[in-house]
């Protein structure tokens, strides 16, 4: 999975089982309603400055957004 799906989708995860808007989200991280917009569609990369204002305000360690999601085996 390409970097900034695994970023978008984190971030998606993390703001909604917050109840953030992107806009709120981007307030809070200084980063503007479009560029989030962007960043969550996986449609620009971003710099660590601003990946680590995002895992502040969602409450995590800058690595949590990068993770990629567990990989599933055969038969599940």
């Amino acid at each position: 999975m390409e970097i900034r799906r695994i970023l978008a989708a984190n971030i998606v995860k993390l703001r909604r089982a917050k109840g953030l808007s992107q806009e709120v989200l981007g307030w809070e991280a200084r980063v503007s309603r479009r560029y989030m917009a962007r960043i969550e569609g996986g449609q620009t990369s971003t710099g660590i400055d601003v990946i680590g204002r995002l895992a502040a305000v969602l409450e995590v360690e800058p690595a949590e957004l990068l993770r990629a999601p567990p990989r599933r085996g055969r038969g599940r």
